[in-house]
């Protein structure tokens, strides 16, 4: 099998990288930005042509949610016309495509887990561009695989885990958001988890939810990140109106994690096992 990884260098593809790089069964071909610029989306198809996939495991994407408010037109070239660039070439030339979307489609009005058929309804630009790649996904290559996830977080790139590790370690005090509630996903896990669905024998096209599981605040995330680091830190627990950002988020992300376990028989593991084995990492950059 002949595969295309795209945003190589983010927190994702780095973990399919370590996955993949020593699998002899798989040609694998892992882009970054400079291979494969999503902003320049009239060289999307030809770029891809050049290495004729089976398979496109669409990771790439503009991930800066506040930034997103201000540069929407990068946010929409990436995160929503390279996504139809991409799902026209797997159209045209019979390839597969598994693409990452997030939990920031929903509004974070709901009070129980969200399903993949819950009602869609961004509140920021990230979020309305990555619902924008979603649908056009699903217009052009129906066929499609789309895994939506949350708060993801890994030993390489910049994440939430790997901030909190430095400002812990440098602050008597940190203070945390505790009214938005959500489950973050270790990128490795996911990593896995879209493996496990490449390879499968039976291709079930459609939407699905993963992140790792339990139900917890931000708050919540940064206290064990502190215990199972031992940072003498204070973590003190503040309300969203307390910390103002250029974009909203939502409240309640907490995505339901059923369809994707019966469909393919994913593992999913509790969140605070992921953390521990990602905090006993060595951090890679």
């Amino acid at each position: 099998m002949k595969i295309v990884i795209t945003g190589a260098s983010g927190q994702l593809g780095s973990e399919l990288y370590e996955l993949l790089v020593n699998d002899t069964e798989k040609e694998c071909y892992f882009l970054d930005r400079k291979q494969l610029p999503l902003d320049q989306i009239m060289l999307i198809q030809d770029i891809l042509a050049m290495y004729q996939p089976d398979l496109i495991i669409h990771a790439g994407a503009y991930t800066a949610v506040d930034k997103a408010e201000e540069e929407h037109e990068t946010a929409n070239l990436v995160n929503h016309l390279a996504c139809e660039e991409i799902a026209q070439y797997c159209r045209l030339h019979g390839a597969k495509l598994i693409a990452i979307s997030t939990d920031y489609v929903f509004d974070g009005n709901s009070a129980v887990p969200l399903s993949e058929d819950a009602p869609t309804a961004p509140i920021n630009v990230y979020g309305q561009t990555k619902l924008a790649g979603e649908r056009a996904i699903q217009k052009w290559c129906p066929e499609s695989i789309i895994i939506r996830t949350s708060w993801v977080y890994s030993a390489y790139g910049k994440n939430f885990v790997k901030t909190m590790c430095r400002l812990m370690a440098e602050r008597d005090q940190v203070n945390v958001i505790n009214d938005q509630i959500g489950t973050p996903t270790y990128a490795k896990d996911l990593a896995m988890a879209i493996l496990k669905i490449a390879d499968a024998s039976d291709w079930k096209a459609g939407i699905y939810n993963y992140s790792n599981e339990g139900e917890i605040s931000w708050y919540d995330f940064a206290v064990a990140i502190r215990d199972f680091r031992s940072f003498d830190c204070q973590v003190k627990p503040i309300p969203t109106s307390a910390y103002p950002t250029p974009a909203q988020r939502p409240k309640y992300s907490l995505l339901d994690k059923s369809k994707i376990k019966a469909t393919f028989d994913v593992a999913v593991p509790d969140w605070k096992l992921s953390l521990a084995k990602m905090l006993a990492e060595e951090i890679k950059n």
